[in-house]
């Protein structure tokens, strides 16, 4: 699919700087450049955002995943799915994370956010008080501020993707594993 609006020449340095890092530019960033100020300020918020770190990075990425399945966003999915090689994480666990409740490779805590992570995305949320303090339990409070403003966010980026009709870069193409289908329909509830 072709980004409904068309994508737009980046500055030389910001293009070496992100062909570095990722291989090619992100075509969210090419399009989204045409309102240079909207595009420097996303990508500043979200370079903060992945600096924060009272949660386990590998619990954010699985809930970001878990936002792009379920919002339809393939190039967040693929470009999540990237940094879980990146960061280490079981990539055979992360393939499951579009159908992370038919799997038994999550940990209790990581069902939980995953689940946290679609409560939110439903439109309107679903979180329930049960589900918020179990995970206050866990995380604690400034854990759960920074996992549920971190949610928000994968939500920002997936429904903006989606919208500009960007799709997969295929950056998950070095995982080589390929990502479980995700189910029609949501179940409730963590398995």
């Amino acid at each position: 699919m072709t980004p409904r609006i068309p994508k737009i020449a980046l500055p030389a340095e910001m293009t070496e700087m992100l062909s570095a890092r990722f291989g090619s530019v992100p075509e969210p960033v090419e399009v989204v450049f045409h309102n240079p100020a909207v595009a420097t300020s996303n990508l500043e918020f979200s370079a903060k955002a992945a600096a924060w770190d009272t949660v386990d990075q590998g619990l954010k990425t699985f809930a970001h995943m878990a936002v792009a399945a379920q919002v339809g966003c393939s190039w967040c999915l693929d470009a999540n799915y990237f940094a879980a090689l990146d960061q280490n994480l079981d990539l055979d666990k992360a393939s499951q994370v579009p159908d992370w409740r038919a799997s038994t490779a999550f940990t209790s805590l990581e069902r939980q956010v995953l689940e946290y992570s679609e409560a939110m995305t439903n439109t309107p949320p679903t979180v329930t008080d049960e589900l918020s303090a179990s995970l206050l339990d866990r995380l604690g409070p400034a854990g759960l501020v920074e996992l549920t403003v971190f949610i928000g966010l994968a939500n920002l980026s997936t429904r903006v993707n989606t919208a500009h009709g960007i799709t997969s870069q295929g950056y998950s193409e070095a995982c080589r594993i390929p990502l479980a289908e995700r189910p029609r329909t949501v179940g409730t509830g963590v398995a």
